[in-house]
């Protein structure tokens, strides 16, 4: 028979133990949904540069769009979300068409971003997964897989490391689908925004075969503004 101090010490353990676990009971979805505002800024527009090519990102709305210059023009294209929707688009003959899916995995002006990572689409995917907490660059994250729920695109899987304290993604690693890291996004600025919150300010992406690292680009955004003076 458990004596009744055995039973008051369990007691204190068991509340020693959910007063010290780590926050599991924060929800997978909502970390990346804070994940999400901090990569597409949720409060304003975000105008900046990829290597030398200038890029922008606006949000409508549940309509992200992104536009990057090329030969002098702009090249809008958008990503729509809605109930398990998540898909790019681009505009032909002044309409809206869905991206063909080799699209995605192209890279935009000769850099390592491809229109999937530009869009981070990958952040709306289902279902992601907390799978324990990791250190980036000397700070303290969680770390999350999400699961292409498709076959468009380059990546089966996706790691997302995010900022305990900030909710910004520090990190992202992308696998094929026979489990090879083909890219990866690493935070090393960040930056506050109008209304509280931090986004990227300049991010490094990697082009990897396995472990080697065999392409590098550089994403960089201004100061977020109300409005960015940039076609729509």
């Amino acid at each position: 028979m458990m004596t009744t101090m055995m039973k008051r010490w369990i007691s204190r353990m068991l509340v020693a133990v959910l007063l010290t676990a780590p926050a599991w009971a924060q929800d997978a979805e909502q970390l990346m949904e804070r994940a999400r505002i901090g990569a597409t800024l949720q409060h304003a527009d975000l105008r900046g540069e990829l290597e030398d090519t200038d890029v922008a990102l606006f949000l409508k709305g549940k309509n992200i769009q992104f536009q990057f210059l090329e030969n002098g023009k702009w090249v809008p294209f958008h990503l729509k979300l809605g109930d398990d929707q998540f898909d790019l688009f681009e505009w032909k003959g002044g309409k809206s068409v869905p991206f063909p899916p080799a699209k995605l995995s192209q890279p935009i002006a000769g850099s390592d971003l491809t229109y999937e990572d530009l869009s981070f689409r990958f952040l709306y995917w289902p279902n992601p997964k907390l799978e324990g907490e990791e250190r980036v660059n000397g700070f303290n994250c969680w770390k999350i897989r999400v699961n292409n729920p498709g076959s468009k695109g380059a990546y089966a899987a996706v790691y997302v490391w995010i900022h305990k304290e900030f909710g910004a993604f520090m990190k992202i690693e992308g696998f094929d689908r026979s489990g090879k890291r083909l890219k990866r996004f690493e935070v090393r600025e960040t930056q506050s925004v109008p209304g509280g919150g931090h986004t990227l300010k300049r991010m490094e992406v990697a082009t990897m075969n396995g472990d080697k690292t065999i392409g590098r680009s550089t994403l960089k955004f201004e100061k977020p503004e109300r409005t960015v003076p940039a076609p729509r």
